[in-house]
């Protein structure tokens, strides 16, 4: 089998890079970091343990980071300081400033796990994680807000304009202003190839009249579990087509995918994601997805 190869979101998913949380974060300014308040590590390591099962039950492995690097309380969420392609990983520049140390993290696991660097997002551009998400193999979807911009999304068509895929931008609304996370992904999970989860109200336009023209049927989210999750009622990671993984609490959004054909298992984020703001994609690095 592979080491790695993910252009794609939902094929099965065999290999994924994961960081447990550590006193860096419980011990973090919650102010400074955006987080709803003081957290609990031994809540913290119970809800990411729960997510970290759910992935083993799919039979994906687990490849973890050890770092616990002062300064970086958010490298639990792997997803967003590269991204990973069939050709190697591209290392990201993060758009949020207290996270700008994390890409040589995941740089150097990289390097040490044999996986090649297909390229680097470097100054001025910023490209984050959340906001790529792969409609298929050559065809990347990107979100351009407060944490990517338009010099990371050019650089990132360059480095993969001579593999075949296109980078589609689409511009994000403010919503809660550039102090909160809002990611493209924060609007959709793709929960097989042809059935994605949306909230609707934020939208972009010319994406939803793309995943019209592509035969991609949209799940409309609930507003009130939205609204009250903060967007984490929407972050549902496939462990496999229509095989998902999604924060317990929120059983509108549970039972309209459920009466779409998915399965659903689910773990308990009160800490970690919810205060944290953070959900099951955003605490996953997809190294490997195949059939």
């Amino acid at each position: 089998m592979n080491k790695f190869g993910t252009q794609d979101m939902v094929a099965p998913l065999r290999r994924v890079m994961m960081k447990r949380p550590g006193s860096v974060m419980s011990n973090a300014n919650s102010e400074q970091w955006h987080y709803a308040g003081t957290l609990s590590l031994e809540r913290l390591q119970t809800n990411h343990d729960g997510l970290a099962d759910r992935i083993r039950a799919a039979s994906a492995e687990i490849v973890f980071l050890d770092e616990d690097i002062a300064e970086l309380a958010d490298l639990v969420f792997t997803h967003d300081p590269s991204l990973v392609t069939d050709q190697g990983a591209i290392i990201l520049r993060m758009g949020k400033r207290l996270r700008r140390g994390e890409p040589n993290v995941h740089t150097g696991f990289y390097q040490r796990h044999g996986i090649p660097i297909l390229g680097t997002i470097e100054e001025p551009g910023t490209v984050e994680g959340g906001d790529c998400v792969w409609l298929d193999e050559h065809t990347l979807v990107v979100g351009v807000g407060f944490r990517t911009n338009d010099a990371g999304v050019e650089q990132l068509q360059q480095i993969l304009a001579d593999h075949g895929v296109v980078v589609q931008p689409f511009d994000l609304p403010v919503f809660k202003g550039r102090d909160a996370c809002l990611h493209l992904m924060s609007l959709i999970s793709m929960l097989d190839h042809n059935l994605a989860l949306i909230y609707q109200p934020l939208f972009p336009v010319r994406l939803l009249q793309l995943l019209e023209q592509r035969g991609i049927k949209c799940l409309l989210a609930p507003e009130e579990e939205f609204m009250s999750s903060g967007g984490l009622s929407v972050n549902v990671l496939a462990l496999a087509p229509r095989n998902c993984v999604m924060v317990s609490g929120f059983p509108a959004t549970l039972g309209l995918m459920q009466a779409a054909g998915c399965t659903i298992s689910t773990f308990h984020g009160d800490e970690l994601c919810l205060k944290g703001e953070g959900g099951p994609t955003c605490l996953t690095r997809p190294i490997l997805r195949s059939t």
